[in-house]
C-alpha cells in the first residue's frame, strides 16, 4: 500500500513539474509576442478616479431619490384643487406647504448631481426603493400636522401616511366624517399611488429611468419572479400597468356612484377599494351607507384588485379571459378564499350569529376583505366567534395573488410550498425519482423555490418578533398578535383594543407597526438586505 502511495506522489510530482515548465514556456512566448502595459501614470489614475465617483452608489441615489421626491411633490396639487373647491385656505396652505418642501427637497437632493448619468445596478435599486418609502412616509406626513383639523402629531400622522401608501388602512383618526374634504381625498390618493406602488409610476412616466428602471421595478414589485416582463422595454410595462389599474379605478368609480354613492365618495372609495388599502370617507367604512349593491361593487372589485395585473395586460392582448382562468396561482386562490368564504359563512349560521341570508351577506364580505388586505368593514367582526377572527387572521398571510395590489405571502408562494411538500413526500417514497416542482408545464428553478423557503422563514421571523416586541410596549396577546398582523400583512384590520382602530396603543407600538407595514410593503429583502454586511462590500 506505502508502495502504491510513493509511485502516485512520485507520478503527481512529475506531472506537476512538466505542467510547471510547459506554463513558463507559454509565459515567455506569450511576454515575447506582446508588449509590455504600460505604467500608470497620474492623470490616468486621476481619470479612474473620477470614472470611479461618477459612478458612485451614493450619488446614484441622490440622483434617483430627488427626481422621485420631485415627481411625489406633485401629487400635492390635486388635493389643493380638493381643497379650493369645498374647504377653504385655510385647508389649501397645508398642502400648498408640504407641495414646496417635497419640490424644495427633490431639488436639493437632485441638483448637485444633475449631471451625473445614472447607472443603477440591482443594489442600487433597492437603496433607493428603501429611501423612498422612508421619506415619503416623513414627508407624507406634513399635511396631517399641518392642517388645524385633524394637527396631529409626528408619531400619528407618519403612520397614517406610512399606512395609506403601504395600502394597510390602519388608522388613528376617528370622526372621519366631520374632517376636511381634501383630508379625507388626500387619504385616499395614498392608497392610490401605493397600491400599484410610486416606483413603478415614476418608471412609468420618467423615460429617463429607463436605464435604471429594472432595478427599481425589481425592488418594487412584490412576488418571487421579479424579472419576467410583459414588454421587452420596462417603461411600457409599468405604463401598461398603470393604465389597467387605472382604468379599473373609473369603472369602479362609475359603480359606485351609480350605486348611490356621492362622487366624492365614489371618487375616494375606488381609490381605496383597487388599492386594497382600506381608507374610507366614513367612520362606518362600507357600512355607513347600508347598501347591498355597494357592498357587492365593493367585494367584486376586491376581488379584481387580488388578482395578477400581469393576467389582464395579457387578456388585453389576446383578447381572451382563457388566459386568467387557465393560470395555476389565480384557480389556486379562488379554490383557498372560496374555502375561508365557505367556513365564515357556515360558522356565522351555525353559531347563530345571523340569519342564512345575513351570514352569507356579511361572510361573504368581511372575509374577502380582510383575508385580500382590503380593509372595509361592515360589521364589527371581533364581537363574532372568535374562530372566525382567528380564521380571517391566519387568512390574511395567505393575502392573494403575486403582482395584485394586496398584501400577505402571496398565493403563488403558498402553492409552490404545497407542491414542494408533495415533493418531499414522493421523495421520501420514491428516493431516486427526478421530480420537479411545476407550475402549470413549466418546472420552477431551484434558486426560485430556494427564494420562497427563504422568504417565508423571514416573512414569519418578523412577524414573531413583531408580536412580541407589542406585547413587550404592553399589549394583550390578542391585540398583539392580531395588530403584528394587519401591519406586516398590510391589512389594517386588527383585533381586541385595534380592531376598530389604532389610538390606544402607544407611541413605541405605532412606531414599530410604522416600520412593519413598509416592511410587509416592500416583502421583507430590501430591508433586510440594507442591515446585512456584505451588501455595503
Amino acid at each position: 500500500m506505502n508502495d502504491q502511495t510513493d509511485r502516485d506522489e512520485a507520478a503527481f510530482s512529475l506531472f506537476s513539474d512538466l505542467q510547471d515548465s510547459e506554463s513558463k514556456k507559454l509565459d515567455e512566448e506569450h511576454s515575447e509576442k506582446e508588449p509590455a502595459k504600460p505604467a500608470v501614470t497620474p492623470a490616468r489614475m486621476r481619470w479612474k478616479t473620477q470614472h470611479i465617483q461618477h459612478r458612485a452608489p451614493f450619488k446614484t441615489a441622490l440622483y434617483m431619490v430627488g427626481l422621485l421626491m420631485i415627481l411625489f411633490s406633485a401629487t400635492m396639487l390635486p388635493p389643493i384643487a380638493v381643497a379650493w373647491w369645498y374647504d377653504g385656505y385655510d385647508v389649501v396652505a397645508p398642502f400648498a406647504e408640504t407641495f414646496g418642501v417635497t419640490l424644495g427637497f427633490g431639488l436639493l437632493c437632485w441638483l448637485p448631481v444633475c449631471r451625473l448619468k445614472a447607472d443603477l445596478r440591482n443594489r442600487d435599486g433597492f437603496v433607493v426603493v428603501v429611501a423612498f418609502w422612508v421619506l415619503l412616509s416623513l414627508l407624507g406626513a406634513i399635511p396631517f400636522m399641518l392642517a388645524e383639523h385633524p394637527h396631529m402629531r409626528l408619531v400619528d400622522a407618519v403612520f397614517e401616511t406610512a399606512s395609506g401608501l403601504t395600502t394597510t388602512g390602519a388608522t388613528i383618526l376617528s370622526g372621519l366624517d366631520a374632517l376636511p374634504k381634501a383630508i379625507l381625498y388626500y387619504r385616499a390618493q395614498l392608497n392610490l399611488l401605493g397600491g400599484m406602488g410610486v416606483v413603478v409610476l415614476a418608471v412609468a412616466l420618467l423615460p429617463m429611468l429607463g436605464v435604471g428602471g429594472m432595478q427599481l421595478y425589481k425592488a418594487e414589485t412584490p412576488g418571487p419572479m421579479k424579472d419576467e416582463k410583459l414588454t421587452p422595454r420596462i417603461t411600457e410595462t409599468a405604463k401598461n400597468l398603470w393604465a389597467i389599474y387605472f382604468g379599473l379605478n373609473v369603472a369602479c368609480a362609475l359603480s359606485f356612484w351609480a350605486a348611490g354613492m356621492s362622487p366624492f365618495d365614489a371618487v375616494c372609495h375606488s381609490f381605496s377599494t383597487l388599492a386594497l388599502g382600506g381608507f374610507s370617507t366614513h367612520d362606518d367604512s362600507i357600512g355607513y351607507f347600508n347598501s347591498l349593491p355597494i357592498e357587492l361593487i365593493s367585494g367584486i372589485f376586491t376581488l379584481i384588485a387580488a388578482v395578477n395585473f400581469a393576467l389582464y395586460f395579457m387578456a388585453l392582448r389576446t383578447g381572451s379571459l382563457r388566459v386568467i382562468f387557465r393560470d395555476a396561482e389565480f384557480r389556486f386562490f379562488l379554490a383557498v378564499i372560496g374555502g375561508i368564504v365557505a367556513l365564515t359563512c357556515a360558522c356565522l349560521y351555525f353559531s347563530n350569529t345571523f340569519s342564512l341570508w345575513e351570514a352569507l351577506h356579511h361572510g361573504f364580505f368581511q372575509s374577502l376583505s380582510i383575508v385580500t388586505s382590503n380593509g372595509h368593514t361592515t360589521a364589527n367582526y371581533s364581537g363574532w366567534p372568535f374562530f372566525i377572527p382567528l380564521l380571517l387572521l391566519l387568512g390574511s398571510f395567505f393575502g392573494g395573488c403575486v403582482g395584485s395590489t394586496c398584501g400577505g405571502i402571496k398565493a403563488i408562494r403558498f402553492l409552490l410550498l404545497y407542491k414542494q411538500s408533495v415533493r418531499e413526500i414522493r421523495l421520501l417514497i420514491r428516493p431516486t425519482a427526478q421530480i420537479a416542482v411545476k407550475l402549470g408545464n413549466r418546472p420552477i428553478p431551484d434558486r426560485v423555490m430556494q427564494a420562497v423557503w427563504g422568504f417565508y422563514y423571514l416573512y414569519i421571523f418578523c412577524y414573531c418578533v413583531l408580536s412580541l416586541a407589542l406585547v413587550g410596549t404592553g399589549l394583550d396577546l390578542v391585540t398583539a398578535f392580531g395588530s403584528a398582523a394587519a401591519g406586516l400583512n398590510n391589512m389594517g384590520v386588527g383585533l381586541g383594543d385595534t380592531a376598530a382602530n389604532f389610538s390606544s396603543i402607544s407611541d413605541t407600538a405605532t412606531v414599530l407597526l410604522t416600520i412593519a407595514m413598509i416592511v410587509g410593503r416592500l416583502e421583507v429583502f430590501p430591508v433586510l438586505l440594507l442591515f446585512h454586511p456584505d451588501f455595503w462590500k
